[in-house]
């Protein structure tokens, strides 16, 4: 079952989080942005509130809570129901795929990467952003997630194991950056991306199909 619950009920606190750590939310952004493709024909998996999807310019999200679909839908999203598990899509759709905070959701990652690589088309991309669990905030969010109605229904995930989930799928051509080197509150400028990983506790990684 997914883990929307957290979603549905604490809406506010989630769209908060956004304004509260403007250049955090702005750094993340940054990072992402970079590893997208040229191509349009992408889709963000777990697409939430389109906080990420809309100034990305990517207008589909696959997104399985009510309450993050219509605020999606409101900021001119199409968004589709159902889970990372069970993509609603044909084999070889589209271009690139976008997991922003969406792994650490996912009832079954193995098969959630497994279901985007197989939607993919050949040479397409999946961009995954996370917290790295051995990264300084991932720590604080480990120690604290009974703390926090999000992040206690979570499992992070550190590179490595991102890393093995992506070769087990059958994705290649791994390319890591990072950004986020501060407790998101205490940032006052958008940070810097950086490439690889082992600083910044936000990291992305493309990994091609």
């Amino acid at each position: 079952m997914a883990k929307t619950e957290p979603f549905e009920k604490h809406v506010t606190e989630y769209e908060d989080w956004f304004t509260k750590h403007r250049f955090a939310y702005e750094s993340e952004l940054e990072a992402v942005r970079r590893h997208l493709p040229q191509s349009k024909n992408g889709i963000e998996i777990g697409v939430g509130s389109g906080r990420f999807a809309v100034p990305l310019g990517i207008r589909l999200g696959l997104e399985p809570s009510t309450q993050m679909s219509r605020i999606a839908q409101r900021r001119g999203m199409q968004v589709v129901g159902g889970v990372a598990e069970a993509v609603p899509f044909g084999n070889s759709t589209f271009d690139f795929a976008l997991m922003v905070t969406t792994i650490c959701f996912v009832d079954d990652p193995e098969a959630s990467c497994k279901e985007v690589h197989r939607i993919l088309k050949p040479d397409g991309c999946l961009i995954i952003g996370f917290v790295d669990r051995n990264s300084a905030i991932g720590r604080l969010y480990e120690q604290h997630k009974d703390n926090n109605v999000f992040y206690r229904v979570a499992t992070f995930y550190s590179v490595a194991e991102v890393a093995s989930l992506l070769h087990g799928a059958g994705f290649k051509e791994f390319r890591f950056s990072q950004t986020v080197f501060e407790n998101p509150p205490d940032i006052d400028r958008i940070e810097p991306v950086k490439p690889g990983y082992g600083e910044g506790s936000f990291v992305v990684v493309r990994a091609m199909k």
